[in-house]
């Protein structure tokens, strides 16, 4: 179920839209420009934002939109009203489409799926998701919930081998051998501390990435 974040300044604005989203299927929650909304998408972690922006002026908000891709490229629409179309600012750099409100809603889903599609058949080569979780293999760049995780190098191309075959257990031996090379001569107990320093980063409650198959070794699992 896609998840839209709805950014406006007046709720009421958008009660047609929030709903009819929701009756086609989305998650949809919306959240106020006032607060924190770096904060905020980290922790409804959307995959597209709905920007209310009817005139408003921008105050930062290229910037702030440009922080926001940068930590993971997330899809954006602009609501603008019909009377200040031509006064309102829809940054190309900032804003991938925009829809006339309050606009039709049948209209709308479309233009959301289409920017679904784009930006997943975009990433699909360079980027691996599940859930919160993003590895973007072109930066060589882990986020949670869009917020940057600090990873060794090793602790990285670990989390990459197990997150490109989901689902397949591997031991300590193949791990080794596939992270370190067939050349180390350390211990099998370098995998298990490299797994225990890379869960305390990118896991915490609901989100539980690898697992530790008893007596075998370790998989990634997307589903848990």
């Amino acid at each position: 179920m896609p998840r839209i974040l709805i950014i406006t300044a007046a709720g009421q604005n958008v009660k047609g839209i929030h709903s009819g989203l929701a009756q086609r299927g989305f998650a949809c929650s919306i959240a106020s420009p006032q607060k924190d909304i770096i904060e905020q998408v980290a922790a409804q972690a959307p995959d597209l934002i709905l920007l209310d922006i009817n005139g408003s002026p921008d105050s930062g908000r290229t910037e702030l939109f440009q922080e926001i891709k940068r930590g993971r490229p997330l899809p954006i629409i602009a609501l603008v009203d019909i009377n200040t179309i031509e006064s309102s600012d829809i940054n190309p750099e900032v804003i991938d489409d925009f829809i006339v409100g309050p606009g039709d809603v049948n209209e709308l889903v479309l233009r959301i799926k289409r920017l679904l599609h784009r930006f997943n058949s975009t990433e699909s080569s360079e980027v691996i998701r599940c859930g919160d979780l993003m590895i973007d293999l072109a930066k060589c760049e882990v986020t949670v919930q869009g917020r940057p995780i600090e990873l060794t190098f090793k602790e990285y191309e670990l989390l990459r081998f197990l997150a490109s075959h989901p689902g397949r257990v591997f031991n300590r031996d193949t791990l080794l051998n596939q992270v370190w090379g067939y050349d180390y001569f350390g211990g099998d107990r370098t995998v298990d501390v490299h797994i225990r320093r890379l869960r305390s980063k990118i896991e915490g409650p609901g989100h539980i990435f690898i697992e530790t198959v008893r007596n075998i070794g370790y998989r990634f699992n997307c589903n848990s």
